[in-house]
């Protein structure tokens, strides 16, 4: 597996561990202004995961 895949991977678990730190505390009735900044974070996280996948797929991507 070559860097871009770790780095991928990386990133979905970011988002992964942030959404389920979000719902977890939505869900226990935890602090609103926690579950706002950790779903803010969770957009930021995907964003970056995005970019990643995307200048993967340029850099790497074979074109027809």
């Amino acid at each position: 597996m070559n860097i871009t895949g770790i780095v991928t991977i990386i990133a979905l678990a970011a988002v992964a561990a942030i959404l389920g730190m979000g719902l977890w505390n939505m869900l226990r009735g935890g602090n609103p202004n926690l579950s706002q900044k950790l779903m803010r974070a969770r957009v930021i996280a995907q964003a970056v995961a995005l970019v990643v996948i995307l200048g993967a797929l340029f850099l790497f991507g074979r074109g027809t």
